[in-house]
């Protein structure tokens, strides 16, 4: 159920297999390429897709800036769901949904859960573009995986 006053929702259908689109998040060396908007770089400092597990990466901006990122994982149900709640901000829980379609296609989704509609209205204006972009680059990454 999404309550649109406190969550943010972006999903996608990825012309692959569900394995594939699920490799590409839960292998930090495809994740790195791909995480993020148009432009950034990361670099991925820790990566313990457990839960409890953290993720601490670095965003590098496209003209300047770093944007130092960490999460504590909550959820990892491989092939279905993971998420996290981020401990830097801006503060949130955070879903990746992985929802086979076809043998061919499947579909991934992004929740963004904010603990007060305030916060959430702060990165509503751009989070469903850059969420597109982070698609878009997702595309190109898996067209580079061979399973």
């Amino acid at each position: 159920m999404v309550n649109s006053e406190k969550e943010i929702y972006s999903s996608r259908i990825i012309h692959a297999p569900i394995h594939k689109v699920y490799h590409a998040f839960e292998n930090p060396n495809h994740l790195k390429n791909w995480w993020g908007p148009h432009g950034f770089t990361n670099t991925i400092h820790e990566f313990d897709l457990n839960p409890g597990g953290k993720w601490l990466l670095t965003m590098h901006g496209p003209e300047k800036g770093n944007y130092e990122n960490s999460s504590v994982f909550s959820t990892v149900e491989p092939l279905r769901k993971i998420s996290w709640k981020r401990q830097s901000q801006p503060l949130f829980d955070m879903e990746v949904g992985f929802k086979k379609i076809t043998d061919k296609s499947t579909e991934i989704s992004f929740r963004m859960l904010f603990a007060t509609t305030e916060e959430c209205n702060k990165i509503k204006p751009f989070a469903a573009s850059k969420n597109e972009e982070n698609f878009d680059r997702l595309e190109k990454e898996i067209e580079l995986i061979s399973l």
